[in-house]
Parts: C-alpha cells; sequence; structure tokens
C-alpha cells in the first residue's frame, strides 16, 4: 500500500550559487556517501540538487518529522545505477511508525531543473 508520496523540484542555478557561497552547506546536507560518485569523484552540481529535492520529497511523503536531519536520509545509488534512499535516525524511526516498509525514488534533470519524487510504501496508514 501507498503510505506517502512527496515530490520537490530544484532551480539548478540558484541551488550552485547557495554551493558556492555557502561551502559547509554541502557537507551539512549531503554525507559523504552521497556527495561522490563511485570513484570518489564530487558530484556535479545538477546531481547535488537532484538528490537535495529528493530529501525534500522524502520529508513531504513523510510527513514532514519534526526532529528529521539531513544525514538521517541518504541517496545512493545501487550496483545496478538507480538511485535508492537509505534512512537512518529520526527518519528510520517515522518510517517504522508510519509502517514504511520501502522507498521508491525516481530522479530527473534537465536544464536548470531538478525534479525527485518520492513514494514510499508499507503497511502502514497514509500521511496525508
Amino acid at each position: 500500500m501507498i503510505v506517502g508520496i512527496g515530490v520537490d523540484v530544484v532551480n539548478v542555478l540558484k541551488f550552485g550559487a547557495t554551493l558556492r557561497a555557502a561551502p559547509g552547506f554541502t557537507d551539512a546536507v549531503f554525507t559523504e556517501r552521497e556527495s561522490v560518485d563511485e570513484a570518489g569523484v564530487p558530484l556535479s552540481e545538477s546531481s547535488l540538487a537532484a538528490r537535495y529535492a529528493a530529501k525534500e520529497a522524502l520529508a513531504k511523503a513523510l510527513g514532514t518529522p519534526g526532529a528529521m536531519r539531513w544525514h538521517d536520509a541518504e541517496v545512493l545509488v545501487d550496483p545496478s545505477g538507480l538511485p535508492r534512499l537509505a534512512t537512518h535516525g529520526a527518519v528510520a524511526a517515522a518510517a517504522q511508525e508510519r509502517g514504511i516498509d520501502s522507498w521508491h525514488l525516481s530522479l530527473a534533470t534537465e536544464g536548470d531543473v531538478a525534479v525527485a519524487y518520492v513514494v514510499a510504501e508499507g503497511r502502514g496508514q497514509s500521511v496525508a
């Protein structure tokens, strides 16, 4: 059963300006695992913008838990190249409380736009 759905759109140019203006922002929002590719090369601004959108979309799908921290959700890539969500801390606790067993994630970037769509699935009650 679908327990929650979230979507978010990020302007890549504005997001990139934020990254450049506040150097600590990347470390505050992203874990090291999610801010680099499999070879350890830092991700592009558009890739980071899509991951940021995914975290925002996850919060919406979950009903925006108040204790959520940025590092409580990671946007990773599985061995087949598909994006996936890993949850920890307050996000994992809220997901368990709401009966969420799995996450479905779709990311896209086109020009100056990054979008993420998250579906929370499980045995729980809808957050909406």
